[in-house]
């Protein structure tokens, strides 16, 4: 579903072998902490207990499958892989379309889900959140060098079209601002790119950290229009009523407190850098449900 003025509040997941970005079958790569790292820390053991995270691996910075190495990497992995060394829990990523992502995780298929998911009420009647980890802002990302507008206010006011990823919170916030008959949604925002460099859409609306890989992949192409239209705040989502959501804040708590999560924020220009090259152009695979 989003590296500006992020405001950085907690982190994501464990480091995976490749796979198939977004395919609706599951694969899954391990990443086991010490037995003892929650003895004496104050925190929750969870005694070696394996943690299904689910992800898209395929929205940068946070998951992405680096075609250099063949393994998952991103911003979750690492952070998941902190959490699970406090708590003593083996993290297992699952590779998920994004489209049926949170039903997924209401349902108990999951033990959690990361994929840059924006809190809302509406999610939270299905799904119990985090604290948050990260705001991000919503930006429109665009042709490097067009001029048939130049701010989001002349953008609003024209008739131009908007493309964004569907089930995603900037779907509802295109919507919201410029009107259903002025957006066109795409199952994957890689889709959706294609498209406005294609002359399809006039702009894509979508998270700040996401723009920004995409940049990052052609700035000779693309670019970031000034502004922010709004910004939401990330967070994990669960299973209603698990433990596992109170263990989670706590590790997050401690990392903020003991500088750890900085130094994983800090990682995240590395993720936009080598994700972002993986960027270019669509990549076909399997949707099975949505994002925020």
């Amino acid at each position: 579903m989003r590296l500006r003025n992020l405001t950085m509040i907690l982190a994501t997941a464990a480091l995976a072998t490749g796979l198939s970005a977004c395919s609706s079958s599951s694969s899954s790569s391990t990443s086991s902490a010490s037995s003892t790292t929650a003895s004496g820390s104050g925190l929750p053991d969870l005694g070696g207990k394996t943690v299904t995270v689910a992800v898209e691996n395929a929205y940068v910075p946070f998951n992405y499958i680096n075609k250099n190495t063949k393994k998952a990497e991103g911003w979750d992995y690492d952070a998941w892989n902190e959490i699970c060394k406090r708590l003593h829990c083996t993290v297992s990523f699952k590779t998920a379309a994004w489209d049926g992502m949170i039903q997924a995780v209401s349902d108990g298929q999951y033990d959690a889900a990361a994929d840059g998911i924006t809190i809302t009420d509406e999610r939270a009647k299905k799904v119990d959140f985090s604290d948050g980890y990260i705001k991000v802002a919503q930006r429109l990302l665009v042709k490097k060098g067009q001029t048939a507008f130049t701010s989001l206010d002349a953008f609003k006011s024209g008739k131009f079209v908007v493309g964004t990823q569907t089930g995603t919170t900037n779907y509802d916030t295109a919507v919201k601002e410029y009107g259903k008959g002025r957006v066109k949604a795409f199952e994957q925002f890689p889709f959706a790119v294609q498209a406005l460099l294609n002359g399809d859409v006039d702009a894509v609306i979508m998270d700040d950290t996401a723009g920004q890989g995409y940049v990052g992949a052609d700035s000779t192409k693309l670019d970031l229009l000034p502004g922010e239209i709004k910004s939401d705040e990330l967070g994990f989502a669960f299973p209603k009523g698990k433990d596992l959501v109170g263990a989670v804040d706590k590790a997050i708590a401690a990392m903020k407190a003991d500088g750890t999560l900085d130094k994983i924020n800090g990682m995240i220009a590395d993720h936009l850098r080598v994700g972002g090259k993986l960027l270019g152009k669509p990549t076909h695979f399997e949707t099975r449900d949505g994002k925020f």
